[in-house]
């Protein structure tokens, strides 16, 4: 008997799982045609690339728990996305799996303002969190700068942070429950409306798992009162290290700005042809936001005012009025399109000591001469979350190469000087085979331990996270 091509039998086992999942999903739920799936071909990573299998956009977690079940018993990996804005390649498909879409999950379920919560399914993005409750003067802490786009559930996969990350902390700061669902259908209820749950922390062990253990559905968010006011200052300095060491010195007074960010000259030229902020010309700028009452901003801008003239800024410039305020985040906040709009690049998210920030500032100076690839430094820098944007050119041959072997030697920086390989990107593809610069073989299997727990056949967002070397014989033990 003649053996079908390998062609067909992959359109026959594609054909199978569409009409398993067209049981239990609407049609127009279903994305099986190859030109539809191209559209999650990739995430905001995009320079790889691969269709899916299928991709499906479920509503509820009851359609989400029977996807996973049928792919589970077919065997198919699923991959979850968010909004695809993962930096990382976090929502990479491979051609063997299901896109598993939580856009259509966007609902608010339940607002408590006396219990500062509220639950919302996690399709939701981020800003419409803070939009439903900013009447009540209520706001959601993290901010993303992707915040406009990106949903809670990719959140909660990378744990992200954002700008005002340094008095309020990242996601995992603000995340009291989740309903997740297993690879095998289990929906899990972990947490709760409440400060802190009993037994072991596995909200701490799911914030931040990349999609590893399971799909999140619902997520019970802490909601905190707005602040009083703000107040953000602007100093524009002559030299990198200068303007690193003046964040230093801030966080070593005791002061806790809401923010503190940090843009480079070849960053602040692109905002400023882009945005129009009315930036200063030099060579390191960083933005300091501070709130509070009247009187508690004016003690702590003199704080910082008084910290920042002993390095001989070329301009200090506090905001007057709500306008100014606005125009001194407008180019910060739109620091990344306008680098998009200039060159390729490639936007890293090492961690590191704060004290460290001048010393690796000037090392990421000296391999850009080594290397011969510009860097564009944007990042929070309260928090030591290093965002270097490495600008390459994707149309020729080897700078792709270049590029990436550029951003692993400062990631390889970040750990030598006690930070880590990611602030709130997450590791994804990007940083998988660099795990074992920070965790020893023995850590990473107890990593991988953890997901042999959720997830026994390894079918959750393949190839990701942990080195291909380490993963790939698990995932084929347990087939």
């Amino acid at each position: 008997m003649e053996m079908p091509a390998p062609n067909t039998l992959v359109m026959s086992k594609k054909a199978r799982l569409v009409a398993l999942l067209q049981t239990v999903l609407p049609k127009t739920a279903v994305i099986h045609e190859e030109i539809e799936t191209r559209a999650y071909e990739c995430d905001a990573l995009t320079a790889y690339k691969c269709p899916p299998l299928c991709a499906v956009l479920p509503s509820s977690t009851e359609e989400v728990a029977a996807v996973l079940k049928i792919c589970h018993q077919e065997g198919v990996p699923v991959v979850p996305r968010g909004s695809g804005t993962s930096l990382a390649g976090g929502a990479l498909p491979t051609a063997d799996c299901v896109i598993l879409g939580v856009a259509r999950l966007n609902k608010v379920l339940e607002t408590d303002y006396d219990n500062r919560f509220i639950r919302v399914q996690t399709g939701r993005t981020n800003l419409s969190v803070t939009g439903a409750v900013e009447e009540q003067d209520f706001f959601y802490a993290p901010d993303p700068s992707s915040q406009l786009a990106c949903a809670i559930a990719g959140n909660i996969a990378m744990n992200s942070g954002g700008a005002h990350c340094l008095k309020y902390g990242v996601t995992t700061n603000n995340l009291l429950g989740v309903t997740m669902v297993t690879m095998d259908g289990t929906v899990m209820e972990i947490g709760g409306a409440h400060l802190d749950a009993a037994g072991y922390d596995l909200l701490g062990v799911i914030c931040g798992s990349e999609g590893q253990l399971g799909v999140v559905t619902e997520a019970t968010l802490r909601i905190l009162r707005k602040p009083e006011g703000a107040r953000p200052v602007l100093m524009g300095f002559n030299d990198n290290e200068v303007a690193g060491a003046c964040v230093a010195d801030i966080i070593k007074a005791g002061v806790l700005p809401v923010a503190i960010e940090f843009m480079d000259r070849p960053c602040i030229e692109a905002t400023e042809a882009y945005a129009h902020a009315g930036y200063p010309d030099c060579e390191a700028l960083l933005i300091v936001e501070v709130e509070g009452s009247p009187a508690e901003i004016d003690e702590q801008l003199g704080v910082i005012l008084q910290i920042a003239r002993k390095h001989n800024p070329v301009e200090l410039r506090e905001a007057q009025t709500e306008d100014e305020a606005k125009r001194i985040w407008l180019g910060r906040k739109s620091a990344f399109g306008a680098m998009g709009q200039i060159n390729d690049y490639m936007c890293l998210d090492g961690t590191i000591p704060v004290s460290s920030l001048p010393h690796v500032l000037r090392r990421i100076g000296e391999m850009s001469k080594e290397y011969g690839l510009d860097v564009a430094n944007v990042f929070h820098a309260g928090d030591g979350n290093m965002h270097p944007l490495i600008l390459f050119d994707a149309n020729k041959p080897g700078d792709l190469e270049l590029c990436e072997a550029f951003g692993a030697d400062i990631l390889r920086l970040c750990v030598e000087v006690g930070g880590c390989l990611t602030g709130e990107h997450g590791v994804g593809i990007e940083k998988r085979d660099l795990m074992l610069v920070q965790f020893a073989p023995e850590d990473l299997e107890a990593q991988m331990k953890v997901k042999d727990v959720f997830d026994p056949a390894w079918l959750l967002n393949p190839a990701k996270v942990f080195p291909l070397s380490s993963s790939a014989g698990r995932r084929y033990a347990a087939a």
